[in-house]
């Protein structure tokens, strides 16, 4: 591979999975902070996000590399729970989460110039009743301070998590089997 592709994120996460791939990488985290518009669905929202960060990054830098963007979100009764702003309301994402089945989506762009492909992945999370003692354990820790849904299914909060359908890469910020077809698709054959 002689392309060498430039993430749109900062992501602790995502940059460890793409490293993990063996992928060699430039990163420039996109500035853009569009919220998502669920009036025209929940993955179309994330997707346009990803997209809107890949564009930025592009209209930055004003190159032709490919550049890889995503977002990911928890979907919880229909309204996304995105980073909590502080302790108390990573607090309060956790009770809502407790005992229940949530939604996690990633929306990818991967975007070449003119040429893009957009996608999104959705897994489902079945969290275990959380007691107020494990809630207040775990916010004192500050890990859920810049996750999605106020977890990190990588992290302590995988103590939570019963049972997970679908992509666990996806609830850790990046679908990683499906990029891996997607970044085929756009001429980056990871395993050759």
């Amino acid at each position: 591979m002689t392309e060498k592709p430039i993430l749109a994120s900062a992501s602790p996460r995502r940059i460890e999975l793409l490293r993990s791939l063996g992928l060699d990488f430039d990163i420039l985290p996109s500035p853009c902070e569009n919220e998502p518009d669920m009036s025209i669905g929940p993955q179309a929202a994330l997707e346009s996000v990803a997209l809107a960060k890949a564009e930025t990054v592009r209209d930055m830098t004003g190159t032709d590399k490919l550049i890889i963007a995503a977002d990911t979100s928890v979907l919880l009764d229909g309204a996304f729970l995105g980073k909590p702003r502080d302790r108390a309301e990573a607090a309060a994402m956790l009770r809502a989460l407790s005992g229940r089945r949530h939604t996690v989506i990633t929306g990818v762009a991967l975007l070449r110039g003119p040429d893009n492909i957009v996608f999104s992945e959705t897994t489902q999370v079945f969290f275990r009743p959380l007691t107020e003692r494990e809630i207040n354990i775990y916010t004192a820790t500050g890990e859920p301070l810049d996750k999605a849904g106020a977890y990190g299914a990588q992290g302590m909060a995988s103590l939570f998590i019963e049972r997970i359908e679908g992509d666990y890469f996806n609830v850790v910020g990046l679908p990683v089997c499906r990029l891996g077809l997607m970044l085929a698709r756009m001429g980056i054959n990871i395993l050759e």
